[in-house]
């Protein structure tokens, strides 16, 4: 049962933290738990295009920057690294990218990877579309770490996004969200609020309720989706300013 603590923090009501993806994993420790390798291989594979970009921008080429970041998966989806991680400075984004720098150092990619790719596949990897993805990022003189945290941040909107797609579709409110996602951020989109509710049925004053109420729920899907690459329900929202303030030029 989750402490008052874990259910009221950060406004998050009634939402148990304890069975967040990354808190499970930590929770584990080094045990091999169908929960916590099913919690760890899920975050590896939303979050694995932050790392693919971080190490081409190191200067690795396409091929091997696939064969490294499989390896890496490889390496700490079978060995006991988990219980190597800070629980006190837990979060996921912090803990894969030492990892991988580490992982790296050490040169075990040419152990774990007879071929290209490994024996296996370790997350779904699409190498011609994560190098078309990367070949169309912006040229930015910022550095790689920087950049890893800017890709980290657009994979969690990215997530919450489709997330909010998927619950206003399920609903049958699809239409209202492909009209007004463009103001999830405070836009105010390319059509004003009494064109789209023409559009859709409804008076201008249900369409800014409407559009007050997805902003909301993204909100907090959004805070859901960091809850689950941290440590603790204390992280959530230094976290999200920290990310958010990464997207700034």
């Amino acid at each position: 049962m989750a402490t008052h603590e874990e259910a009221s923090a950060t406004g998050q009501g009634a939402r148990v933290f304890a069975t967040t993806r990354w808190s499970v994993v930590l929770m584990a420790g080094g045990s091999t738990s169908a929960g916590s390798a099913a919690a760890l291989d899920k975050l590896c594979g939303t979050y694995w295009y932050p790392l693919y970009f971080f190490v081409r921008r190191h200067g690795l080429g396409p091929h091997d920057a696939e064969d490294l970041i499989q390896a890496f998966f490889a390496f700490l989806l079978a060995k006991d690294v988990i219980a190597r991680a800070d629980r006190e400075r837990g979060r996921f984004r912090t803990f894969l990218l030492s990892s991988l720098q580490n992982f790296q150092a050490n040169e075990r990619v040419r152990a774990n990877s007879q071929k290209r790719g490994g024996n296996h596949t370790i997350v779904s990897f699409d190498e011609l579309k994560a190098e078309a993805r990367y070949q169309n990022e912006p040229a930015t003189n910022l550095t790689p770490e920087r950049l890893f945290d800017q890709k980290w941040a657009a994979s969690l909107l990215e997530q919450a996004l489709q997330t909010l797609r998927r619950e206003y579709v399920s609903a049958g409110k699809g239409p209202l969200f492909e009209e007004a996602h463009d103001r999830l951020w405070g836009g105010r989109g390319d059509v004003g609020y009494e064109a789209m509710g023409r559009k859709l049925g409804m008076t201008e004053g249900a369409i800014k309720v409407a559009v007050h109420r997805l902003r909301l729920r993204f909100k907090e899907c959004l805070q859901d989706e960091v809850a689950h690459t941290v440590a603790s329900p204390a992280e959530i929202d230094d976290e999200l300013r920290h990310l958010l303030a990464s997207l700034s030029p």
